[in-house]
């Protein structure tokens, strides 16, 4: 059975309403023709979003493959973060210009059109270079196949945290006798603790950062405390929405009263959060990647999961992820040396824990250099508590999800519009995204096109 067409035409109306940035690029980042590395004999094109600390942690992860492994010339490419780096690698793939390998958001595969725009991972082949099943997380590998076939190589779980200063914590008595905070497992209790934390700030300061104004934090704390309460999205078939709008009220409730309470500033901005936590406040709810960021700072700070506050544990969590976009008649030499790539660096993965992320390939958890990472260490429980975006083809990490329903979060957190309208306003915006079709399924186009 043939592919069913996904020509330029299809994938720039399904991709409507993503930010594309300047133009697609793909002779600048090579097309096959560029010649190998002196003393190479195979060539990967790998193409990723990774800047800052990342990118300067996965180049020498590149780097040390490539002292061991002369014969591979790795041609590396990194592109702009977010919806630029998902259109261009959906055109690469449809027009036959793909790299042999690529990372996505773990979330966002179920919509890129597995067995279309991306093709399944030899399993056997990754077994073959020490990278197993057995080596992963259940839950996250089940997230990572699609119809019976892997489509998705796990490198890491980023979450979001509660990021506290120990100064600060010290001073309000907040402090356990190791050092760590004093844990906080209801919403009355975690209120408790930011009023005795307040008294202990100085002033100027808000207790803690929460981005209010932005969407996709907002969106992410939604999903934990939302998971926290037992919530559900849609039923196991994905054809119904299962969404509780009381359950949702109480999250929003919860998300408000830091605001009307005092304790999150509205006039600040996001980043704001994290550069006030430098200067002296004592909270700040903040993704994983920003480990590197206060470890700079000189902060004395610790980190945890999102306290259990309104139920079971449960953190927003994400993962990066390798895939192999697609190419007609994939296979041969290059084909196992992506494979080799990516089982190199998901097994080699504590120099990448450094910029604050968990290793999805569990045995690096143990071993004494990962268990040496602080705060790291105090946080590594988070990924046996993931609070994740439905499986449905408009999640992910800056999907359309996010876009259409985070906004709706943030008017309930900063108040312009109650918490019991948004919840329903919410489960209005699923209930029209669930009967919508995906515009890169391969099918649509045929059906009449996208909706």
């Amino acid at each position: 059975m043939g592919r069913p067409g996904l020509d330029r035409r299809h994938l720039l109306a399904g991709l409507g309403g993503l930010t594309v940035a300047g133009s697609f690029g793909f002779a600048a980042l090579g097309t096959g023709a560029d010649a190998l590395a002196s003393g190479a004999d195979t060539r990967v094109r790998y193409w990723n979003l990774f800047s800052g600390g990342d990118g300067y942690n996965m180049i020498a992860m590149l780097d040390a493959f490539r002292a061991r492994h002369p014969g591979i010339d790795v041609k590396d490419s990194t592109l702009q973060w977010g919806n630029p780096f998902y259109t261009k690698l959906a055109m690469a793939a449809a027009g036959n210009r793909a790299p042999e390998l690529g990372v996505m958001h773990l979330g966002r595969v179920p919509g890129f059109s597995p067995g279309r725009l991306l093709d399944p991972w030899d399993t056997d082949l990754l077994a073959e270079f020490g990278v197993r099943e057995a080596d992963f997380s259940p839950d996250l590998w089940k997230r990572a196949v699609v119809d019976g076939k892997l489509y998705a190589l796990p490198l890491d779980i980023h979450v979001q945290l509660c990021f506290y200063r120990k100064d600060v914590l010290d001073r309000a008595g907040l402090l356990g006798a190791d050092g760590r905070m004093t844990p906080a497992t209801s919403a009355e209790e975690w209120f408790d603790v930011l009023k005795e934390a307040r008294a202990a700030t100085k002033k100027g300061l808000q207790t803690i950062g929460l981005w209010h104004n932005d969407q996709n934090f907002q969106w992410w704390f939604f999903v934990a405390l939302y998971t926290q309460l037992g919530g559900a999205w849609f039923d196991d078939a994905n054809t119904r929405v299962t969404f509780d709008t009381e359950r949702a009220t109480r999250v929003l409730e919860f998300l408000r009263r830091h605001v009307t309470d005092g304790y999150a500033n509205p006039g600040y901005g996001g980043g704001a959060g994290a550069e006030q936590f430098v200067n002296g406040a004592p909270f700040v709810w903040e993704g994983n990647w920003s480990v590197p960021v206060f470890d700079s700072a000189k902060v004395e700070y610790g980190a945890v999961p999102l306290p259990p506050v309104l139920g079971r544990p449960a953190t927003h969590a994400e993962s990066h992820a390798f895939v192999l976009p697609h190419q007609e008649g994939r296979g041969g030499a290059a084909n196992e040396a992506a494979h080799r790539l990516a089982a190199y660096v998901v097994r080699h993965a504590t120099q990448w824990a450094a910029g604050g992320h968990i290793p999805a390939h569990t045995p690096t958890l143990s071993t004494p250099a990962y268990r040496a990472l602080e705060p790291q260490n105090e946080y590594v429980s988070a990924m046996d508590h993931q609070a994740t975006e439905p499986k449905v083809w408009f999640a992910g990490s800056t999907g359309i999800l996010a876009q259409r329903v985070g906004p709706v979060v943030v008017s309930s957190t900063t108040g312009s519009s109650r918490p019991d309208a948004a919840a329903r306003r919410m489960r209005s915006e699923l209930t029209a995204l669930l009967a919508s079709k995906n515009p890169m399924d391969g099918r649509t186009a045929a059906e009449g096109g996208a909706a």
